[in-house]
This record gives C-alpha cells, structure tokens and sequence, in this order.
C-alpha cells in the first residue's frame, strides 16, 4: 500500500532536530525524503552521543540522538559550499516538492539556493525556512537553540518548583520541546501549502521561527497573561485553573490526580471517605478549589498518603476519575498500553544489524505508516540518488575526486 505522502519528494537541508523532526514525519508519511548532510561530518547529531548503537563488532555506531529524528530517510553527502554541490542541488530541486532547510537568514542565498533563487527553477516548490528567531525583526540573524528559545519565550519561567520550596528555580523541559513543536509545525505548514498548490500551481516559502512556535504554544498560559495582565508563575506540578489537578505522595511513591470536573472530585471524595468536601461550599466547583488551593490540598495530601499508589490507581480508574503512576521511560515503554499500541519497534541497520525505534503515533486507517529503513548511514545512498539525478558514473567519479561527494556503505 502506498503511504500517503508517495508521491511527494522532499529535499532535507536541516541539521539537529526542528527540520529533521518535520522531515521525518513526512518520510513516515511515504515522501521520499532526501537528507542532505556534509560530507565526512554530517548531521551535527551524528556525534551527540552516548549512548551509541553498538555494531556486532562492539564498535561505536550511530549516536541514539541522530538515531530519533531521522528514519525513512535517504542520505546525500554533498559539499554545498562548492560550485558542484550546489550545481546539484539545483539539479534535485527541479524534482522536488519541499525543500526544508535551518541554516541562519542568508546563509544559503550566497550559495544561490535560497528561496528566490530556486523558485526561478521550480516554481512549484515549497521552502521552508526554520529559524530561531524568524527572517525579519532584531534577533533574526542571530543563532537560536532550544534551550535559549525556552528562557526567552517564557516557557523556563512557569515550569520547576514554585518560589520557596526545595529545587526552586527557572527549569527546562526534560527533551528539546522547542525543536519538536516546530517540527511538528513545519510539517503541517508544509501540507498545508500542498494543499494550496493543488488550487494555484505555485509553491511558497514558509517563514518559521522557533521563538514563534514556543510562544504560540504557551496556550492557556500565554491567555491568562493576556487576559489578567498577571504573568504566571512556576507552580511546580500543580495546574493554574484547575484543581486537583497534580502530584501527590502516596503510601509507596508518587502519582497524578487529574480531575478535570466537578462530577469527577466528588467521586473522588466518595472514595477517599471524604466526602464532605465535595459539599463544603469552598470546593463544590473548580473555581472555587482553585480559589481555595492553599486549604484544599493539604486535606487531600493527608488522605492520598493513606494508601499506596497501585491502590489508589486502581480504585479511582473504577471510578473514573483520571489518575495514573508517575513512570520513568523505562516503566513507560514497559506499560502494557503502550505495548498494545506498538509504540516501540526493532528496524533493520545497516552496520548494526537492528535498532531500535519510537513508532509514529499516527495511525491511519488507509495509508498506515511504514517503516522502510532506520535513520541512514553518512553518504549511504549518495550514489543512488545522483544515478536517480541522472547523472553517469563519469559525473559521479569526478565528484568524489572532487571531494564534493561521499559515502559510507556498512561493512
């Protein structure tokens, strides 16, 4: 069954995460995506390691960072910086439907391969721009990373501990959710200018900045600030407009309380044998508990640590009130919901034999997501692609004499 993205054709010009994680989603989707990369070095994310994929020869292979972000893909190493690479740069882009790319503003126009410059090529091609700050304003020609994106756009400022408890501080998330969330926003940018081609015949050029993504997923908390005028504050693991809606300690360890409504915390009282709570006016609705927090939660504290937490798992899931153990990944890929939904999977490796791999959690019920190949080696199908290219093995010899090809093939 073709995927459902078949007859798309993608040139991958990104490095690290925010591109890789787009371009990625659209190999997942069946678009042949070609991963450009330097030759020799490659993706800078090719040495972020450990850990590493071990070969059977116990060698170093594949750091597990590069590993994440770049399955499905074929690899091109090409020098663009000379006047060949880009000569066959522009070659691929007269069959391309996407060009994606995360180089700084300008930083490919002096290559001839901006978006202005290969539109005259191939008018139809979208090109997508993936910047920390975006191609116009003050900070635009400026470097921007995840963890720098995280402080600036406020996102640091409303996760760790409150003030005044132990480990208070600013805190980054724990994965690099900047990247992934502009990832995921240029892979919907991108099919939405697919979308658009169908109606005009022309392609476009996508404009996204990692700032701009991190500030429009700020979400509720970016409206209460809108709306109150108040900025929000860390409040640890404890929710600004709902309550209960936390961590607490139990008998044993920790786990989550999610009501989201009032029909749920009065169950949940019934439960914990506090149901006078649900009655006392002071927490009947969530407004009033979220005006009330400072009383309410000590009670509720007091109670959750009465038992252990598979016990509370299971009585309130009984009851239907949202609740679940606090997992490390671990006890995570462990969860039988997980494994049901056949989210972690073996691929075959090139060097390694086998790696392992996140699934997509799309699942699509006509065109379902397959998994051709595991995250390419440096140059693996160089030779391929620039057959496919049309070029002869003339061209091709000359270019690795050159040194403005290279690949790499397992042992």
């Amino acid at each position: 069954m073709m995927g459902a993205l078949s007859h798309i054709r993608v040139l991958d010009m990104s490095r690290i995460l925010a591109g890789p994680w787009a371009g990625q989603i659209l190999a997942d989707l069946g678009a042949e995506v070609i991963k450009v990369e330097r030759p020799e070095r490659g993706d800078d994310t090719r040495s972020w390691g450990p850990p590493w994929l071990p070969t059977p020869q116990g060698d170093r292979g594949e750091a597990a960072y590069y590993l994440c972000a770049n399955r499905n893909k074929r690899s091109l190493a090409l020098d663009i910086t000379s006047p060949q690479g880009q000569e066959v740069i522009r070659n691929l882009v007269t069959s391309c439907d996407i060009l994606l790319e995360n180089y700084k503003v300008g930083g490919l126009k002096k290559y001839g391969l901006d978006y202005d410059s290969l539109k005259q090529i191939n008018p139809r091609l979208i090109y997508c721009s993936i910047t920390g700050f975006g191609q116009t304003g003050p900070y635009a020609k400026r470097a921007g990373y995840d963890f720098l994106i995280q402080a600036m756009s406020g996102l640091m400022s409303i996760t760790g501990e409150k003030d005044g408890m132990p480990g208070a501080g600013p805190q980054k998330v724990g994965v690099a959710l900047t990247d992934i969330l502009t990832g995921m926003y240029a892979s919907t940018g991108v099919l939405a200018a697919l979308a658009a081609r169908e109606r005009t015949g022309e392609g476009q050029h996508i404009d996204l900045a990692l700032l701009d993504v991190q500030v429009a997923c700020l979400a509720n908390q970016a409206m209460n600030y809108l709306v109150s005028g108040n900025a929000p504050q860390r409040m640890g693991n404890a929710h600004p407009n709902i309550v209960p809606y936390q961590s607490f300690a139990t008998e044993d360890g920790f786990m989550i309380l999610a009501v989201g409504n009032d029909d749920q915390f009065r169950r949940f009282c019934v439960e914990a044998k506090v149901a006078y709570l649900a009655d006392d006016p002071l927490y009947q609705t969530n407004a009033a508990r979220v005006a009330n927090r400072a009383s309410l939660i000590p009670l509720l504290s007091e109670v959750i640590l009465t038992r252990c937490t598979a016990s509370w798992v299971g009585a309130l899931e009984n009851q239907a009130v949202p609740c679940g153990p606090i997992n490390d990944i671990g006890q995570a890929f462990q969860d039988p919901q997980i494994q049901a939904r056949g989210m972690q999977l073996s691929l075959s490796h090139p060097e390694s034999g086998e790696a392992p791999a996140v699934a997509n959690p799309l699942k699509l019920s006509g065109t379902p997501i397959e998994y051709s190949n595991t995250a390419p080696l440096l140059g693996e199908h160089t030779e391929q692609i620039l057959k496919d290219a049309g070029l002869n093995p003339e061209q091709i010899q000359t270019l690795y004499a050159q040194g403005v090809i290279s690949s790499r093939k397992a042992c």
